[in-house]
């Protein structure tokens, strides 16, 4: 009878460690990234009476909690360099030099670029050389070139989809007026734009010329210089003959004033990169252009930086262009109940649990980077208070049993007396 102030006495502990498990889990409903804890019971070993026709109990063991790693639900949020992990896997950080994991995607970045957890731990992945992420290489830390400057790129190549107008009749002999034209803005070497204005003229039936000038102050002259020139022919059907797919007209400004490279050289591509679809054709509607091109650009200062879709941070310039600048790692770990929470939204790993594996997101198991957004905790509220009523209950029904065996307690010493 005794053996029941001990037995209820270790429920009454059990039952007020889960109290304290649900109670932490209650109190990061609201922590990003944050797994709930379940407590698990286990008896003690029986004690055998009557020749092992009874089994006596000893109570219940301390429970054990394991964390459950399943999904929380993603939510979009207003932090640029939000990040929410869909699927299996960590971010790495750097805590000053301990490696640890998190589920938490909340990042900021410092005074010094540095990409950082709210509480200052460094995240880790991999740097872009010209806007192109190795992540087969060493990961490191994660640093943002805030206030860069994007250097100007020299336009190299530009289309023109255009429409020539079939009923326009053929210019005069000798007749150096264009029919129509259309302005292109091109780049040098030092960001400094230059607009090359495509000149047209019908010569004959199906047959245009072009003439490309730039303004004579460009160049150091007086009046505008023709910078290249071409004969394009079109089909019955309206469609481009001449010049052939992989035959572009070449433009060469040559003489550019303010010290940049020269010549400018571009190549003007009228044909679809799959070779086979013209971007001009000759139809009896109004000659105009609809889509221009160029792969130049000036120089741009940086206005800002944004977590993308797949972990990759994207830098947004003042000339509305954008480029990769890094991207965020991932850690499969195959156990990760057996990882160690050490605050901060925080896991290191224990003895027991598998080396963790580091990669690109998407690969070797590890799931996918949504930027944007962060993962919200997976407690179950409603799940959380029914456990919390019916702990209640254990520990009140095992209080009963307490008073109950001192109560018989007394009783017996009364028989004494």
């Amino acid at each position: 009878m005794f053996a029941a102030f001990s037995t209820a006495l270790s429920a009454l502990d059990a039952n007020g460690v889960a109290v304290d498990v649900t109670g932490n889990n209650l109190a990061n409903l609201n922590t990003p990234g944050y797994k709930e804890s379940a407590a698990y019971f286990r008896d003690l070993v029986s004690e055998s009476m009557g020749g092992g026709q009874t089994q006596l109990g000893f109570g219940v063991a301390s429970p054990l909690t394991i964390r459950e790693f399943t999904q929380g639900a993603i939510q979009a949020s207003s932090g640029n360099l939000d990040a929410a992990i869909q699927g299996n896997g960590f971010f790495v950080v750097n805590n000053n030099g301990a490696t640890e994991f998190t589920r938490a995607g909340n990042f900021q970045v410092d005074l010094a670029g540095n990409l950082l957890t709210p509480t200052g731990q460094q995240v880790q992945g991999w740097m872009a050389t010209n806007g192109v992420v190795n992540t087969g290489s060493s990961m490191g830390n994660i640093s943002v070139p805030v206030g860069a400057l994007q250097p100007p790129k020299v336009t190299q190549n530009l289309t023109l989809s255009a429409n020539f107008d079939a009923s326009t009749p053929p210019d005069s002999a000798g007749s150096t007026t264009s029919d129509w034209s259309a302005p292109i803005k091109v780049y040098d070497s030092l960001g400094t734009g230059h607009v090359v204005t495509l000149n047209f003229a019908k010569t004959a039936a199906n047959t245009w010329s072009v003439t490309a000038t730039v303004p004579g102050a460009d160049v150091g002259a007086a009046s505008p210089q023709t910078v290249g020139t071409g004969t394009l022919t079109f089909g019955p059907n309206g469609q481009l003959l001449t010049p052939a797919a992989g035959s572009p007209i070449a433009l060469s400004i040559t003489g550019l004033t303010g010290g940049a490279t020269s010549p400018l050289a571009i190549n003007w591509s009228l044909w679809n990169a799959d070779g086979t679809t013209p971007t001009l054709t000759q139809f009896d509607q109004p000659s105009a252009s609809s889509i221009i091109t160029q792969d130049g650009s000036a120089a741009a200062q940086m206005t800002g930086v944004t977590m993308g879709n797949g972990g990759q941070l994207l830098a947004s310039y003042s000339n509305g262009q954008q480029s990769v600048v890094g991207e965020v790692a991932l850690a499969s770990i195959r156990n990760p109940q057996t990882l160690i929470a050490v605050g901060n939204n925080l896991f290191q790993v224990s003895a027991e649990t598998g080396a963790p594996a580091v990669g690109a997101q998407g690969t070797g198991g590890r799931g996918t980077i949504v930027g944007g957004a962060l993962e919200s905790s997976n407690v179950d509220i409603a799940k959380e208070l029914t456990d919390l009523i019916v702990l209640q209950s254990a520990y009140q029904a095992n209080a009963k049993v307490v008073t109950t065996v001192n109560t018989l307690a007394q009783a017996t010493t009364q028989l004494i007396a």
